[in-house]
């Protein structure tokens, strides 16, 4: 089946690429989590606006991403959350609470969007993020989850 990405997805492609999946991994996981949509003949206008969109976003040039890349990676970004009496999150840190983090430490305005975290952080300590600035340019963030 052909899709239409809306959103990144690991291993698969970027917004507005067009990609052969499987009937099954379309349906249940690319449609429902609204990472994708089905390919039609008028898709293209929707492809269109979705790479203009991402173009306006995005990083432009390499220098400034790897700039931004050592930025990111000299500091370390403390994240405040609830936390019970045995350092147990209540909920897990969002990339969209990471994103107002890296903000609000003076670091450059970040696409929720382009940062993954490899396994939810519902723990106090130090954890890492990756995020995507350039598609050849991926910087390692540490985060410091903090009760607050």
């Amino acid at each position: 089946m052909k899709v239409i990405l809306t959103h990144e997805v690991t291993g698969l492609g970027t917004p507005g690429d067009v990609c052969d999946v499987k009937d099954g991994y379309a349906r249940n996981f690319l449609f429902r989590r609204g990472l994708a949509t089905a390919w039609t003949k008028g898709g293209q206008k929707q492809v269109d606006a979705i790479a203009a969109g991402r173009a306006a976003r995005a990083v432009k040039s390499l220098e400034e991403a790897k700039s931004i890349k050592g930025n990111l990676e000299s500091t370390a970004v403390t994240v405040s959350a609830h936390a019970g009496k045995e350092g147990r999150l209540f909920g897990a840190v969002s990339t969209a609470d990471i994103a107002t983090a890296v903000k609000a430490a003076g670091g450059p305005a970040l696409d929720k969007r382009t940062i993954e975290v490899p396994t939810p952080i519902k723990s106090l300590g130090t954890h890492t993020a990756l995020v995507r600035l350039h598609p050849e340019v991926q910087a390692s963030l540490k985060l410091e989850v903090v009760a607050g």
